[in-house]
């Protein structure tokens, strides 16, 4: 009987092998570098999972380890990279799974905004948007108004978004977009103002278990770089019950019967509007965060489900933990990736602060406006998230990550544009990276945040 893990989020792997043989399941891992997961590898016993590396872009080759697999029962594909290839795969070995058909739909923002609306689950259509075509202002301005939202349909992380507040803003954004490569289409909603939040949640034949609330302080405007998380959110038992209501129904909408989803909202004045909806446990810290928070392992659930079995989540009374929170730990200035400052003074500080590395040293960081940039987290803990909010905050303050300037090819300067052949892959890697998906950000447009 075996389990096969499709890559997986830059952080968790630990948590999903012990769920696994608490439930008598090998664990086997598929991917493409192991070396990406070195951080939870390194925290496991010898021979805990099976580790096989293997091109898992192609699909073709996937496919072929899976039908090499002893019993195998089920598929995990966990990540918003190889999602798809993931449900494909389910379908063709027949093992149990949501149908291919939802999980596009989840993957196209703007299919589910439009879902959403038929429903009456949101105050607006997506706009498609032509970023080559002149009219395309006018008509947006027309469609959703101002301020607006201009965003790729497949978009992760954070990028590929932009606030357009005016008329001008609008043209600049549009002429942006048609310089950059999207993994989907570009289009227009409104800009819901308000706080944002993460949903996390666990659907079973239909019904949602609302497990808590990750609150999501960003950037200021008008960029949205995630730098702040903390779980769970103190609702009133009220709004709770109220919230867990809604997100039933925003993913019935959708067709979302069973697993794990995290789900984005702002909260408006007028309530809650969608943001996004993801088909899976929360990236970066967040399942650590529900695992500790509520005192369960959580990924017994994901376990369980991908075998097709109900999880004991679903109906399981929580015994309750610490809150958490989690700090992203960006550098001042773009460059090369040489180490981080501080990580001495965490054991001194409240909220048992610790480091979670993502890049390794040597690792380009060229986009700081939104979550490829970050190199590690700075995770805290305290009684309520508020409280764990600030530990996490002051730990955060204390840390310093390092960038030395790109080099350029046949200089010695330092200045200018990467040399990508003599950095990406240097030597000297002190710590983990993250996961596949960070590793090819520019061939898969996906980052490690989510």
């Amino acid at each position: 009987m075996t389990v096969v893990c499709l890559e997986a989020l830059t952080f968790g792997l630990g948590h999903l092998t012990r769920a696994a043989a608490r439930l008598g399941e090998p664990l086997r891992l598929l991917t493409r570098d192991p070396a990406y997961y070195a951080y939870e590898l390194e925290r496991l016993p010898a021979g805990a999972l099976d580790v096989v590396e293997t091109d898992t872009f192609d699909t073709e080759l996937v496919a072929e380890q899976l039908g090499r697999t002893p019993d195998l029962r089920g598929l995990i594909s966990s990540t918003d990279t190889w999602m798809l290839v993931g449900a494909e795969l389910t379908a063709r070995f027949g093992l149990p799974g949501l149908d291919a058909a939802v999980l596009r739909l989840t993957r196209d923002k703007a299919a589910v905004r439009d879902r959403l609306f038929a429903a009456g689950l949101t105050r607006a259509r997506a706009a498609e948007a032509d970023s080559g075509d002149p009219a395309t202002a006018a008509l947006l301005v027309k469609a959703v108004g101002l301020p607006a939202i201009l965003k790729d349909t497949a978009g992760t992380g954070s990028q590929n978004v932009w606030l357009v507040r005016d008329e001008r803003e609008l043209d600049a954004a549009l002429a942006e977009a048609a310089g950059r490569q999207l993994k989907g289409r570009l289009f227009a909603e409104p800009y819901f103002s308000g706080p944002v939040y993460s949903a996390e949640t666990l659907t079973w034949a239909g019904r949602t278990r609302l497990l808590g609330v990750s609150s999501r302080l960003m950037s200021p405007e008008p960029h949205f770089r995630e730098e702040i998380t903390a779980f769970p959110v103190a609702f009133p038992q009220p709004r709770r019950d109220a919230l867990e209501r809604w997100l039933d129904d925003v993913l019935a909408a959708v067709g979302y019967t069973d697993r794990f989803a995290h789900v984005e909202f702002a909260l408006t004045t007028a309530g809650p509007e969608v943001v996004e909806i993801n088909p899976r446990i929360g990236g970066a810290l967040v399942g650590e965060g529900l695992c500790r928070a509520l005192g369960v392992n959580v990924y017994e659930a994901m376990v369980e489900a991908a075998l097709g079995s109900r999880p004991g989540l679903m109906d399981a009374a929580l015994p309750g933990g610490p809150a958490s929170a989690f700090v992203l730990g960006y550098p001042a200035e773009p460059g090369v990736f040489t180490g981080v400052d501080g990580l001495d003074r965490l054991p001194d500080m409240p909220g048992s602060p610790a480091w979670y590395p993502v890049k390794r040293t040597g690792d380009p960081v060229e986009h700081l406006g939104d979550s490829r940039g970050y190199a590690g987290i700075v995770y805290a803990e305290g009684e309520t998230a508020e409280l764990a909010t600030h530990c996490a905050v002051a730990a955060a303050n204390a840390v310093r990550v390092r960038t030395e300037p790109f080099r350029v090819a046949g200089t010695t300067d330092g200045a200018g544009v990467p040399d990508t052949a003599g950095t990406a892959g240097a030597a000297g890697t002190t710590g983990a990276a993250g996961t596949a998906a960070d590793a090819t950000a520019s061939q898969a447009g996906q980052g490690s945040g989510d």
